[in-house]
């Protein structure tokens, strides 16, 4: 039978293992906030081709922007967004979220303002309505997001008046042909999905005869919510742009992303992937954002990214 003393021995020791393990386990953490702050600026373009357009026509250089998410004061984000205008795009497609502070309007449209001197398009997210509140950290493992129990309205028509001042076409469930190098294509876009708040205003209607020509059929969302990609995809789009999911924000090497913040499946949050409903395919870009929340300014294993898609034509 043990005595007092070494009873007591071992409970020290055991106490000692658990202080060490505590000390490890915020070393750890730590480690992991300084790193993710660090990821968060280490913007990067990722580059897709993909053949979808009618023959004789392209190539055309899209880029796709989403979950800007900006902060007053993000210079080094704003300078990256403006050095994107080098690319000189023939489209710029902005999926939504640019904000996430009310006095961020005017420094986003600034640091937009050299890539709207391209033709675009947009659509909202949730964070171009309402500013995020702070939630327990945990809660980032528990599935999609909710809307704050008191949100702080952002100033989206003045966001939006913005754009379109610049001659960015407004796709919030609406839908519209633009003629560029040379094709029509025709867009059809929906109000956030992850609010609930998409309603499908189909294709846009030309003249008799029209539909028979060259063009291309290019839907664009915030959330990829798997109703949404199944109706797109059910009817006929080409082509699916989407942002939202942050591309898990928080992965882990060589797994992925722990969550979609949607129903997405976790191994789709970012990339070019196709999307099948009803016999139909439909690919299906899903960009890992370029910011992030302001009370949860970290990205590790994630790194921020616009898009670039150079659409060429089908063989």
């Amino acid at each position: 039978m043990a005595t007092a003393s070494t009873l007591a021995s071992r409970a020290r020791s055991i106490g000692r293992g658990f202080a060490v393990t505590a000390v490890v386990g915020a070393a750890a953490g730590t480690a992991a906030a300084g790193y993710g702050l660090w990821e968060k600026n280490q913007f990067v373009l990722r580059e897709e081709t993909l053949p979808i357009l009618p023959p004789g026509f392209g190539p055309l250089r899209v880029l796709h922007l989403s979950d800007i998410h900006f902060v007053p004061g993000q210079r080094r984000k704003a300078a990256w967004l403006g050095s994107l205008a080098g690319l000189k795009p023939d489209l710029v497609v902005n999926t939504g979220d640019n904000l996430s502070h009310p006095q961020a309007v005017g420094p986003v449209l600034e640091a937009l303002r050299p890539l709207m001197e391209f033709p675009g398009v947009f659509v909202p997210g949730s964070n171009d309505y309402y500013a995020p509140g702070f939630k327990n950290p945990a809660a980032y493992l528990r599935g999609p997001s909710s809307r704050p129990k008191k949100p702080v309205e952002l100033d989206w028509p003045r966001l939006k008046a913005g754009f379109g001042m610049a001659g960015w076409v407004d796709l919030t469930n609406r839908c519209q042909s633009l003629v560029i190098g040379g094709l029509r294509m025709d867009f059809s876009g929906v109000d956030d999905p992850h609010l609930r708040l998409e309603r499908y205003a189909g294709w846009p209607r030309g003249t008799r005869g029209q539909d028979a020509k060259p063009h291309l059929r290019v839907a664009v969302v915030h959330a990829p919510y798997q109703r949404v990609l199944d109706h797109f995809t059910e009817d006929s789009a080409d082509l699916l742009l989407a942002g939202h999911t942050h591309g898990g924000q928080i992965c882990v090497p060589g797994y992925g992303a722990l969550v979609s913040n949607c129903d997405l499946p976790t191994w789709r949050a970012k990339g070019l992937h196709d999307w099948e409903s009803k016999g139909r395919t439909t690919p299906v870009n899903v960009s890992g954002g370029i910011g992030t929340s302001r009370f949860a300014p970290v990205r590790i294993a994630c790194k921020p990214e616009a898009v670039l898609l150079t659409l060429t034509a089908r063989s």
